[in-house]
Order: C-alpha cells, then structure tokens, then sequence
C-alpha cells in the first residue's frame, strides 16, 4: 500500500494514523503540496493529497480513504457502534476537513508557512487577522460544546472523528498558534491527549524531518529520518499552484 502525500499535511496526518490504527504496513511518497509531476496528475487529476495506491485501487479523498479502510479492513473499527455515534463522528469528521482546513491550514498554515517558503510571497495579513480574531475562535467555541472533558469522542478509545480533529491543530502549532486553555479547556485538553497518541507520536519525527528542509531536499532528509518511503517519487517538478490538500 502507497501513500502519496506530505507527511505534514493535516489530511495525509489523519489517513496514516488510521493505518497505524489498524496496524497496516505502507510505504509513503513523499510528495511536497503544490509540488508533482504529470504521473501524479494521473493519479490525482484535481491534483490534490493524499493518495492511496493499493493494487489496482487508487483513491484521491482522505474521507474516502478512510472509510475504505474501515470497510476492507474491519478489525479495529475507526467509527463507533451505534448509527447515531456513527453519523456524529462523520460529521465531525467533515467538520474538521471544512471548517478546521480553511481557518488552520488556508488561513494560518499557507499564509505564514506557505507562501514565503514555496512562492517567496508575504502572507496575507488581513486574513491571518481575521482567522485568529473571528475565525478560530467561533469554532473552538463550537469544538468546546461538542469534546468530552477527558478520553475521547466516543469512549476510552481514539477514533476517526479524533483524529480528524487534533489533526489540523498541530499545523497551526507549526505557525505559532496554541489554544488558550483557560478559555478553552476541553479543546485545549482534547487536542494534547490525541496528539500524544502512538498513532499521531509515530509520524511526527518525519513531520519535523519534512518540514525542517527544502522542499527539494525532503525526500532525502525523509530517508536519514527512516521513513517507509516508496522508490519513486512524484513529486520532482517545480511547484504548480494547482496542487491542494484533501
């Protein structure tokens, strides 16, 4: 099994640790976002991370991802039980992916580590304002009503719609953002719990190896760090706009 995608990606973060979950082996390519060549446009024609490569499977949408895996891969479920839990966690899950990827990944990440990394732009500072003034916080209001005061969303166990969550925050801690745990506590204490688990705790000496490099040069610090990482790579080209995470 293949994944192609950056380790620091907060949709390609939620599929491995869902593989970890399940105790599967996987090789990544790691592919830097708005970088790839034309075989990666083959892949993934909207140009978007990860992707998942599995014999003659191929599938370009980290929730599809996801459920696939629950679905050919049934021991050690991602979702609860019962079909209300189950509906909550999907949405959450979406949530996540919505909400949460366009404050901290389009309103933090790709402005103040994006932008003047890859495109050698300065970022938008009028966004950024806005994220961390209106933005972030009507949604940790929103996270705080929904998150539990200790363990996880669904029981002693850490899940998809957990994942899917503490996913993106640790891409806002990379540009200097923290919850305030006076204000927000369960949120605070929610995304410290899960992203200390092995599932997240594992991938994250490759994260820092990833984001520490050129993105020319990743691959090569990736091999130093041990990542399982697959013989080719797609993404060598110069880097293209189009590309978006997923």
């Amino acid at each position: 099994m293949k994944i192609v995608g950056s380790y620091v990606s907060p949709y390609v973060r939620k599929v491995l640790a869902c593989l970890h979950l399940k105790g599967l082996s996987y090789e990544i390519d790691p592919i830097t976002p708005f970088y790839g060549n034309d075989e990666f446009e083959r892949l993934s024609p909207l140009r978007r991370i990860p992707v998942l490569v599995h014999e003659d499977l191929v599938l370009t949408d980290s929730s599809v991802i996801c459920a696939w895996l629950d679905e050919a891969f049934p021991e050690r479920p991602l979702l609860p039980v019962s079909a209300a839990d189950r509906a909550r966690a999907r949405w959450l899950e979406e949530y996540a992916d919505t909400r949460l990827g366009d404050l901290f990944i389009w309103g933090l990440f790709y402005q103040k580590f994006v932008r003047p990394i890859v495109w050698g732009e300065a970022p938008d500072e009028a966004r950024v304002a806005h994220t961390l003034a209106e933005g972030l916080p009507r949604a940790l209001d929103y996270l705080e009503g929904q998150l539990p005061d200790d363990g996880f969303l669904f029981g002693g166990a850490i899940g998809l719609a957990d994942i899917a969550l503490a996913s993106f925050f640790r891409n806002g801690f990379y540009v200097g953002f923290g919850v305030d745990a006076e204000r927000w506590p369960r949120t605070a204490g929610f995304v410290a719990r899960a992203l200390a688990e092995p599932c997240f705790a594992l991938t994250y000496p490759f994260e820092q190896a990833q984001i520490a490099t050129d993105p020319k040069g990743r691959r090569q610090a990736l091999l130093d760090a041990g990542a399982p990482l697959a013989a080719e790579t797609l993404g060598t080209r110069t880097p293209r706009r189009g590309m978006m995470p997923l």
